[in-house]
C-alpha cells in the first residue's frame, strides 16, 4: 500500500510540474497582433443637372456597365416647349437680320425716287416762281408781301427736295452699321438660347461616366427626380483600395510606399499591397487609459493600401488581415 501511494504521488507530482510548465510556456507565447482592414473602391453617383420623371432605366443592380452606356432616361416636356420657344425666336431673329441686310424692296425704291423726283419738280417751278416775282419786286411792281411768300415757298419746296433725296438715299444704302450689327447681335442671342435648352435637354440621357458594376438603384422607373438627384450608383472596380485603422503606438513601422502582405478570407489567399495613404491627422480614441496615472488614450490613424496588381474575385467589403510581426 505504502508502494502504491509513492507511486500515486510521484505521478501526481509529474503532472503538476507539466501542467505549470505549459502553462507557464503559453503565457509567455507572444500572441499575434493582427491588424484588419476593410476593401473599398471608388462610387460614383450618376445623376441629372435637370429634374424631369425617369421614363426608362436600362440598367439593373449588379449589372457590368462600360463607360458611355446609357444608364436611364428622363420625360423633360417643360424643356421640349421652351426650345420651341427658343427655336422659334430664333427664327425671327434669323428673318429681321435677312431684311436689314437685303434693305429695301425694289418697289420702295421706286416710290422713294418718284417722290425725289417730285420734289425736285417742284422746286424747279418754286425757283422760277421766286425769281420773276424778285425781278417784279425789285421794279417795284409787286408788293414785299409777295416776295416773301415765293421766297418761302421756293425754300420749303428746297427743303422737301433734300428730305426726298435723303429717303432715297437711305432705300437704296440700306439699314445702317449699326443697325446691321444689332440685328446680327440678336441672332447671335437667340442661337445662344437655342444652344442652352439643347444642352439641357441632352442630360436627359445619363451615361455612366465609369466601367464599373451597378451597386444600387435609387430611383425606379416612373419616380420624378429632382437636380442632381444621385439615381445610379457605379462601383469602379478598377480602383480599389484597403483602409486600416492602425493605433498610433503601431504607426513606427508605417510608411508611404511600405508593401504589405494580407491574408484575405474572401479569397482564401495572401494579396500583396502598398500603402498609398497615411491620415495626416489622427482619428478617434480606440483605447482609453483606465489608470490617473502613467496611462493615456491611444488614437488611430487611416492608412490606405492598394494592391500591387489587380486582383480577380476581390470585392468592396471584404477583410484583409495583416500579422504585424510580419512587418519589418
Amino acid at each position: 500500500m505504502k508502494k502504491k501511494n509513492i507511486i500515486a504521488i510521484i505521478v501526481a507530482v509529474v503532472l503538476i510540474v507539466v501542467t505549470v510548465l505549459l502553462v507557464s510556456r503559453y503565457l509567455k507565447a507572444e500572441t499575434p497582433t493582427l491588424l484588419q482592414g476593410t476593401t473599398e473602391c471608388t462610387t460614383y453617383k450618376a445623376s441629372s443637372k435637370i429634374p424631369g420623371r425617369i421614363v426608362e432605366m436600362k440598367v439593373k443592380e449588379g449589372q457590368r456597365v462600360e463607360r458611355g452606356e446609357l444608364l436611364y432616361t428622363l420625360s423633360t416636356p417643360e424643356l421640349d416647349a421652351k426650345l420651341e420657344q427658343a427655336e422659334a425666336a430664333r427664327s425671327a431673329a434669323s428673318a429681321l437680320d435677312k431684311k436689314v441686310m437685303t434693305g429695301a424692296r425694289k418697289p420702295q425704291i421706286e416710290a422713294a425716287l418718284n417722290m425725289w423726283q417730285q420734289a425736285q419738280a417742284g422746286r424747279e417751278l418754286a425757283k422760277k416762281t421766286y425769281e420773276r416775282v424778285k425781278a417784279l419786286y425789285e421794279q417795284g411792281v409787286v408788293p414785299a408781301q409777295k416776295f416773301d411768300e415765293a421766297q418761302a415757298q421756293y425754300n420749303a419746296m428746297t427743303a422737301t427736295a433734300s428730305a426726298a433725296k435723303a429717303q432715297y438715299d437711305l432705300a437704296v444704302d440700306g439699314a445702317s452699321k449699326e443697325e446691321k450689327a444689332a440685328a446680327a447681335a440678336q441672332v447671335r442671342q437667340a442661337a445662344g438660347a437655342v444652344s442652352e435648352v439643347e444642352s439641357y435637354l441632352s442630360d436627359a440621357m445619363v451615361y455612366s461616366p465609369v466601367t464599373g458594376e451597378i451597386s444600387t438603384i435609387i430611383a425606379e422607373q416612373g419616380e420624378l427626380v429632382g437636380s442632381g438627384y444621385p439615381v445610379v450608383a457605379i462601383l469602379d472596380m478598377s480602383d480599389m483600395w484597403v483602409t486600416f485603422n492602425i493605433k498610433e503606438t503601431l504607426m513606427p513601422k508605417i510608411r508611404i510606399d511600405k508593401q504589405l502582405r494580407g491574408y484575405v478570407p474572401a479569397l482564401g489567399r495572401d494579396v500583396d499591397f502598398r500603402i498609398t495613404y497615411i491620415a495626416p491627422q489622427a482619428d478617434f480614441a480606440t483605447w482609453s487609459a483606465t489608470r490617473t496615472q502613467g496611462g493615456f488614450d491611444i488614437r488611430t490613424f487611416a492608412v490606405k493600401a492598394k494592391p500591387l496588381s489587380p486582383e480577380e474575385g476581390m470585392r468592396p467589403g471584404m477583410s484583409v488581415l495583416v500579422d504585424w510581426n510580419e512587418i519589418e
